[in-house]
């Protein structure tokens, strides 16, 4: 069966961060995710989690100054230090919520930078941080996200360069966040991709295309995919990331056969 997971940064935004928790569940979601915890205390955003009931699916490693046009730095051999300072931040979130799945965003990367620089200084933090991790119990997921409308620059946009830096990394518990929304814009034939590689996917997340927008609203059959991604044997959550076409609870009708 479907596990969804409301991601409380694009879900019911018309809300206080805090307060999505409580709408979350009451929509009926089992758990969340969202982009960046760290605007609230971790104990502040734990005592939301646990008094709505909800689990804590994923949330990303400090991405650095989102405003501003970050979008992740751990490829960035000039922010080095900043990246290894970002992992007790990290840690002491996931400890506090007891969130297994963190998202290490590369950073985007400017067009006259030493890729093979950048490689190296993403490899080395990735190894740092899934090391640091481990003891925990928790996954590092990397993600592939589409340089075509969402993120130009973004040091990795296709399911094979992921996965060849997962390879070179080595570790078990870096694996791969597979975005169907931005896997569709770059790649398609999603089934047979996530047939593939469902052996290293470590974390799922939804939105149709074009528009981002909730399922249904697309090109995308979900009616199709998600039962065939339960069929392959996936049990993990799947993140609604998407942004509604109208509010969060109209347009919800497609979850409500996955909802409590």
């Amino acid at each position: 069966m479907t596990r969804l997971a409301a991601n409380l940064t694009m879900l019911f935004t018309d809300l206080p961060f805090l307060d999505r928790f409580a709408a979350a569940a009451a929509a009926g979601f089992k758990a969340v995710e969202c982009v960046s915890p760290y605007g609230e205390p971790a104990e502040t955003v734990a005592e939301r989690m646990r008094a709505a009931g909800l689990t804590f699916a994923l949330f990303n490693m400090p991405p650095g100054d989102w405003a501003a046009g970050d979008r992740g730095y751990a490829a960035n051999p000039a922010r080095a230090e900043e990246f290894r300072a970002s992992i007790e931040t990290a840690l002491t979130y996931a400890r506090a919520t007891s969130c297994k799945t963190l998202h290490l965003m590369a950073g985007k990367i400017p067009v006259d930078a030493d890729r093979a620089a950048w490689t190296a200084t993403l490899i080395a933090n990735i190894r740092l941080a899934a090391d640091a991790v481990a003891g925990d119990g928790i996954t590092l997921v990397l993600e592939p996200i589409n340089t075509r409308v969402d993120i130009p620059g973004y040091f990795y946009d296709r399911s094979a360069a992921v996965m060849d830096i997962i390879e070179q990394v080595g570790r078990d518990n870096v694996q791969l966040l597979f975005d169907i929304y931005h896997l569709q814009v770059m790649e398609g034939d999603l089934a047979r991709s996530i047939e593939r590689l469902l052996p290293k996917i470590g974390h799922i997340q939804l939105a149709d295309n074009p528009g981002r927008h909730e399922p249904g609203s697309g090109e995308i059959n979900f009616g199709w995919l998600l039962p065939r991604i339960d069929a392959l044997g996936y049990e993990g959550w799947v993140g609604c990331e998407y942004a509604p076409a109208t509010t969060t609870t109209e347009g919800l009708g497609w979850a409500r056969p996955y909802l409590g």
